[in-house]
């Protein structure tokens, strides 16, 4: 008598519903790491503005000749004169609260002036990612799945492009398409609408290209790698659809490195965004990151430097969390 393990399900029974345990778990481990990260981060961007050379004072006295009362009323005035843990915790506590302190040059809340600030970086930054994301992705997937002339020729175009450096794009892009045709503005955020999409579509473009080529030659690659497997010509020999296997197989599993590398360029966006701010005059972080570091204005300094760390850290997170919708085993914390 042929024995059954109670551990095969019998036929018609429902199937066993998934463990939501571990991903959980998963996820609340990313969660706690990104806490301790931005925490070690916001000490280290504390710390390091008060190890720079200079000091907040020395701009405000302009070199004039000041009393040393006057001196100890303005470094009583912005917490100067504090041990340097309890300047810290005061500021991490007020950071907690949404309070990141106030400005030294513009004696305003820098929550207040950063406001505007962030909307414009944030826009330049969403139409640059969109540009990226749809760009890269549709370049290398013609690329990977036509291989041909047409494919050659974008990504010598795309190997090129790579080695242009945003501020370079931004010289010549204002070149042709500001000065020469008189399609774009040179410089401002709009008013609102089409208009604003208008002035931040052109830095975003100069923002843009390298990592336009980049996610396209990478993109190339898995799709090449993944065609070339073992059991992708299986499912092809054994007469699936082809659409079906480039669908389910090829792009599917493409797209864990592809996800990874795309993220990553995206969040590396926002270091460049300074630059193409500066040129454009788009009035957003970064621009007024370079402003505040010439004039030691430590507040707007220590709050725009956690800003920009902390969304690098969160599109990380969002990242590792994503892969769990393209690989469960990855959710799992499984091992090849």
């Amino acid at each position: 008598m042929t024995h059954v393990s109670s551990a095969v399900p019998a036929v018609g029974a429902p199937p066993s519903k998934r463990s939501w345990g571990p991903a959980l778990s998963i996820v609340v481990r990313r969660l706690l790491g990104m806490a301790g990260t931005m925490l070690l981060a916001s000490f280290v961007v504390f710390g390091g503005l008060h190890l720079a050379p200079g000091s907040p004072i020395s701009f405000l006295t302009q070199g004039r000749s000041v009393t040393p009362e006057a001196i100890a009323q303005l470094e009583s005035q912005y917490h100067l004169d504090e041990p340097f843990l309890v300047q810290y915790f005061g500021w991490l506590g007020g950071v907690l609260t949404g309070d990141f302190g106030t400005s030294i040059i513009f004696n305003d809340s820098v929550a207040a002036l950063l406001g505007q600030r962030v909307v414009n970086t944030v826009t330049l930054l969403g139409v640059t990612a969109v540009l990226v994301l749809t760009l890269g992705l549709a370049v290398g997937l013609l690329a990977g799945l036509r291989p041909g002339r047409l494919a050659r020729t974008l990504l010598a175009g795309a190997t090129g492009l790579m080695a242009v450096p945003g501020f370079v794009a931004s010289v010549v892009l204002m070149l042709i398409f500001v000065v020469r045709l008189g399609w774009f503005p040179s410089y401002g955020t709009g008013d609102g609408g089409w208009d604003r999409l208008h002035h931040f579509l052109l830095p975003a473009v100069a923002l843009a290209l390298a990592s336009i080529a980049y996610v396209a030659r990478l993109t190339q690659s898995a799709i090449r790698a993944e065609l070339r497997s073992e059991h992708v010509q299986t499912a092809i020999s054994r007469g699936l659809p082809y659409r079906f296997v480039i669908r389910r197989h090829v792009i599917r599993n493409a797209a864990v490195p592809v996800l990874t590398v795309a993220g990553l360029t995206v969040a590396g966006l926002i270091a460049g965004s300074v630059v193409i701010e500066q040129i454009f005059q788009l009035g957003g972080l970064g621009q007024f990151l370079v402003d505040s570091v010439q004039k030691k204005d430590f507040p707007v300094v220590q709050a725009i430097c956690l800003i920009y760390v902390g969304a690098f850290i969160l599109l990380n997170t969002v990242i590792d969390l994503a892969y769990t919708l393209l690989d469960p085993r990855i959710s799992l914390g499984k091992k090849g």
